[in-house]
């Protein structure tokens, strides 16, 4: 099946009326991990609940899994997988680098997802025609970068303290490989590979609904998106996006050590 972009404009929409009031707003913050901090806002779940009854009503025989709100119908062939905002710690700073998630599995493969950041006015998603932005600038397909080398590459993550024991000094080295490192945006950097800004994301530890949506987005695109020892990305784990096989191939080396 194809989604249409009007569907995506849609989910986008009805999420965005839950967040963007709140964004900057100094509502409450509620830390859901006991012994750390995992942050969640009446933004996430508001959004949630508004992108699940657009899906109900639009296709009730799907499945749902969402970060806030729990699963239902898992056993069905369609199973939308929702993070209404990837990056709550950013939404919480005030930084407009944090997103809402929503992404299409069939049969377990991530077919069609959406990544919105409503307070910048950006739209990136995909569907079987393709990868698309629409935004400041005007629509365009998407096309990730030609980068080939490491030396060549600007890098992303999250936050080097993600990686724990050996993979943290295995990631160092990695990161004296590349051109430039940056961190932080959680989605916003997946979301660069695919526009053509960014050439690798490697963020360990992430689940389901921080990457569906971005999957065929960055493949769509034409870039390559695979735990760090290559296996599909939609069950979650260590994630690692590049803009070509071969710059997909080499982090993977890197990452290896």
């Amino acid at each position: 099946m194809n989604i249409s972009p009007d569907f995506m404009r849609r989910i986008a929409g009805a999420a965005a009326a839950e967040t963007l009031p709140r964004f900057r707003s100094q509502g409450a913050v509620v830390n859901k991990l006991s012994g750390g901090f995992d942050p969640v806002t009446e933004a996430d779940r508001e959004a949630e609940r508004a992108i699940r009854a657009l899906i109900g009503a639009e296709f009730p025989d799907h499945g749902i899994l969402g970060e806030e709100h729990g699963s239902e119908n898992l056993a069905s062939r369609h199973v939308w997988v929702i993070d209404p905002i990837d990056g709550t710690r950013a939404f919480i700073s005030g930084l407009p680098v944090w997103g809402t998630l929503v992404g299409l599995t069939v049969d377990g493969d991530a077919v069609a997802g959406l990544m919105s950041q409503p307070f910048t006015g950006e739209l990136f998603y995909a569907n079987a025609d393709g990868a698309f932005y629409e935004g400041p600038g005007g629509p365009r397909k998407l096309t990730a970068r030609k980068t080939t080398k490491l030396e060549d590459a600007t890098l992303f993550t999250t936050t080097p303290a993600l990686f724990k024991g050996d993979a943290r000094s295995r990631f160092d080295l990695f990161e004296t490989k590349v051109q430039l490192s940056r961190y932080g945006t959680d989605c916003y950097a997946f979301a660069m590979v695919a526009a053509g800004t960014v050439d690798i994301v490697a963020d360990p530890g992430l689940k389901p609904y921080d990457i569906v949506a971005l999957i065929p987005i960055i493949e769509k695109a034409g870039g390559v998106i695979t735990t760090f020892d290559g296996r599909p990305a939609e069950n979650g784990g260590d994630i690692l996006a590049a803009a070509t096989p071969e710059l997909h191939e080499a982090a993977m080396a890197a990452l290896r050590g």
